[in-house]
């Protein structure tokens, strides 16, 4: 959804996710985490085979170093002549700014942006052909009643792009013909205004739950994009993990993306620790606005990027994603592997 739009946050919860047991009998996702697809491949009953353990499924952090710290990223700097020579593919940008993709299903944000705390503390990526700024995704929305709308997404895969569900299935809309599975998506990592460094790709194969397709419940707002190129052995992606309270509370959550205050297709970002969890949500007070829907909630471990959440939701106090608990990785497992 818009990242403008405001929701109640909650108390941390006590709530703790366990890894499954290495020995253990694969559970499909079940209940409003059941997967479906807009091509019908996982719906109508047919389970997912699921991976027998937890344990953090690994990135592809290829072409740079973490920050030393651990904690937030390196910002500055111009783009290099790589960069410049990668920028030479270019977009032809719509005469009309676009909508974040959130305003279709929830509706105008309100006149005060509610999701820049304070100052706004954002800074803007300018080297975006570089890693690790283009694995995140700049995406260009087609609606079924043909509408364009913004939103974000990132990779978990050389095919796979995670982003919010309200970014790939319009819930609610009120408009005859929009809502639904929006007809396709254009990917386009490492967006730099008029710029495509990656060049771009457009999937029409999409992934999310019931509990948000059937429900638009925004407890279980997230899904994938299945692209019909390994764009991602290119921009390299994000490992993800499940991970207790306790480490999600003691972190700093990294967040970059393509807000639509800021010029169109620049790519913004912004770090900050994690305000607190319950089991199926995130809370931050990190900088966002609408068009970032989608985003990479993430942390830095040992020198990877691990995402931990999909930034979905905006608030007056703090922002929110979709928590990347037990049933969220078993999907975005499988996800990563569909060709």
């Amino acid at each position: 959804m818009s990242a403008s739009h405001k929701i109640t946050p909650h108390r941390v919860a006590s709530h703790k996710i366990k890894a499954a047991n290495e020995d253990a009998a694969p559970v499909p996702s079940s209940g409003p985490h059941t997967p479906v697809s807009n091509l019908d491949l996982e719906h109508a009953g047919k389970s997912v085979r699921q991976p027998k353990t937890q344990a953090p499924s690994a990135g592809r952090d290829a072409g740079g170093a973490a920050p030393a710290d651990g904690e937030t990223e390196r910002v500055g700097g111009a783009a290099g002549p790589r960069a410049a020579a990668e920028a030479a593919r270019t977009l032809s940008v719509p005469a009309t700014k676009l909508r974040d993709i959130g305003e279709a299903s929830f509706g105008s944000p309100p006149p005060m942006a509610e999701t820049v705390h304070g100052p706004d503390d954002r800074r803007q990526i300018t080297d975006t052909a570089a890693h690790p700024w283009r694995m995140h995704a700049s995406l260009l929305i087609v609606a079924r009643d043909n509408s364009q709308w913004i939103g974000t997404g990132w990779f978990i895969g050389p095919r796979t792009l995670m982003t919010a569900g309200h970014v790939i299935h319009i819930k609610n809309s009120g408009v005859p013909g929009r809502d639904g599975w929006v007809k396709s998506v254009q990917v386009m990592p490492g967006r730099n205004g008029s710029a495509l460094p990656h060049g771009s790709v457009t999937s029409t194969s999409f992934r999310s739950v019931t509990g948000w397709t059937d429900n638009g419940d925004q407890n279980f707002d997230y899904g994938a994009i299945i692209l019909p190129t390994d764009l991602g052995n290119t921009t390299g992606w994000f490992g993800f993990g499940a991970y207790p309270d306790a480490d999600l509370v003691a972190s700093t959550g990294n967040i970059s993306g393509y807000p639509g205050d800021k010029p169109s297709g620049t790519q913004w970002y912004d770090s900050r620790k994690i305000a607190s969890v319950d089991a199926r949500k995130v809370y931050y007070d990190i900088d966002t606005a609408g068009g970032q829907s989608g985003s990479a909630v993430y942390r830095i471990v040992n020198g990877a990027r691990m995402a931990f959440a999909i930034h979905a939701y905006g608030g007056a106090v703090t922002n929110s994603g979709t928590r990347i608990n037990s049933e969220v990785y078993n999907n975005m497992v499988a996800w990563k592997a569909a060709t």
